[in-house]
């Protein structure tokens, strides 16, 4: 009988002491707590959704035509069946299932839309840019980490680089802030499309994309507002330091949702970094030096998150072998040189040599005019491969235009190649792509009809209006 008068006197004070506990619990945890098993870590948040909505799809079978498919394959005299958005069959002799209308192909090439993984349009608006600075919304200069910021509230639809890139067969555009800050922002990827504001040209589910920069640009942009980083080295350290607290965020976190503790202050820039080291967020890296691209790659092993792509990597034909090991593309420019320090030794066969040592290239614009040309790009950097040794025949080049941009969007099983279940994201050009002679006849989006070189034209932006429509702009 003692025994079990000691042991309700123990159980009683067990049951008031746990009863303070939970009463000493902050008044808004569960608030936090219902916020938190809603939306899950709030680094998981999509504060801006998108609203893209494609329009009925042209349902086509094209006949006889020269298909390059983005996976390394070609087919001459081939067949390419869209169906309901999507592309249902390609090959050769592909029978019609009844009722589809048919192009004749003969003469022309057949490829997946043009994906540009490097672009600043509607951002850097010309020619209103060109002429004032200020109306542009390229780079948030506030600070060296402006990681909470979001590249698509500030893109300008009207902007008439969309319907010039559309019009040259890019179906998919990765929109990236500009690299002055160490942590520069948020991407956005849309679709070159007619639209009132971005959400309803926004790539639909398209994993997040982040800005980093490494080497010149930070390093002067610190020294030029004097304050932060204004040396490489300190550049590192700056990164460094904020990925370190970025991890303290997710462990905090990470101790509330057990059941420990507090939720930590809400932080924006630290919710990017946390993204980015659980592996939620695609980094796109600014560098261009090999020695920056190695010292990159290690940091980035140091917190355990991958770089998905450096880009404009003059320099990443010198360590292909760092590129492959880490799983890292790189988007490249087909012949730009010279134009900083950190840029004089490029070479144009930089494409080549990587795509040689089996690392993973794509072509990539960071311009309204080359984002126009990308199919250019690439045929400039194979001439330049070709002249020393380097032969790349059009069914593996076309990868640097889609199959390989794909994969640094995180699209690659929905975009960048043609095989059945992939978007119908389709180009008919009037003959090889990769010569300055051939055009983009038709380009079809989610297997809608977007550009029809033979249709009168469609109501532009406004910034067109008294601009005619010149055929070299095409």
């Amino acid at each position: 009988m003692p025994n079990r008068q000691a042991g309700l006197v123990l159980a009683t004070a067990l049951a008031v002491l746990a009863g303070a506990q939970a009463q000493a619990r902050p008044d808004d945890r569960d608030e936090y707590e219902q916020m938190d098993r809603g939306s899950g870590f709030p680094w998981l948040e999509n504060p801006f959704p998108g609203i893209y909505v494609p329009p009925a799809p042209a349902d086509l079978l094209i006949r006889d035509a020269t298909i390059l498919d983005g996976a390394g394959k070609r087919i001459d005299n081939g067949d390419v069946l869209l169906a309901e958005g999507k592309v249902v069959a390609i090959g050769e002799d592909v029978a019609n299932p009844g009722g589809v209308a048919e192009i004749d192909g003969t003469g022309r090439w057949v490829t997946p839309g043009v994906i540009d993984v490097h672009s600043h349009d509607g951002t850097y608006v010309l020619p209103l840019t060109a002429i004032d600075w200020d109306a542009g919304d390229v780079s948030e200069l506030s600070d060296l980490n402006v990681a909470d910021t979001r590249i698509e509230t500030a893109v300008n639809p009207q902007d008439l680089a969309f319907s010039r890139a559309l019009r040259n067969g890019v179906t998919t555009i990765q929109i990236l802030p500009g690299s002055s800050p160490v942590f520069s922002g948020y991407s956005v990827v849309v679709k070159p499309v007619p639209a009132t504001h971005v959400a309803a040209m926004k790539f639909p589910d398209a994993p997040p994309g982040f800005k980093m920069t490494c080497g010149e640009n930070p390093k002067s942009h610190g020294a030029e507002k004097g304050r932060g980083a204004t040396s490489r080295e300190g550049v590192v350290a700056f990164t460094r330091r904020a990925f370190l607290q970025a991890q303290d965020y997710v462990h905090d976190w990470k101790r509330f949702r057990a059941g420990k503790g507090r939720p930590p202050d809400r932080d924006l820039k630290r919710d990017a970094l946390a993204g980015i080291l659980e592996g939620g967020v695609r980094v796109h890296m600014h560098c261009y030096r090999a020695d920056d691209l190695a010292t990159a790659l290690a940091v980035a092993s140091e917190f355990g998150f991958r770089i998905t792509a450096f880009h404009h990597a003059t320099e990443a034909y010198k360590v292909p072998e760092l590129l492959r090991a880490a799983g890292t593309c790189a988007a490249v420019w087909g012949d730009w040189w010279g134009f900083k320090m950190e840029a004089l030794d490029a070479v144009r066969a930089n494409a080549p040599l990587l795509h040689r040592a089996g690392a993973c290239v794509a072509m990539h614009s960071d311009s309204p005019a080359s984002g126009q040309r990308l199919n250019i790009e690439a045929a400039k950097a194979q001439a330049a491969g070709r002249r020393i040794g380097i032969d790349i025949p059009p069914e593996e080049m076309i990868r640097w235009t889609t199959s390989a941009p794909a994969r640094m969007l995180g699209l690659a099983d929905r975009i960048g190649t043609l095989a059945p279940g992939y978007n119908a994201d389709v180009v008919v050009w009037s003959g090889d792509p990769f010569s300055i002679y051939s055009k983009a006849e038709l380009v079809l989006i989610d297997g809608a009809v977007r550009f029809d070189a033979k249709a009168p034209p469609e109501p532009g932006s406004d910034f067109e209006v008294g601009r005619p429509v010149m055929s070299s702009m095409r």
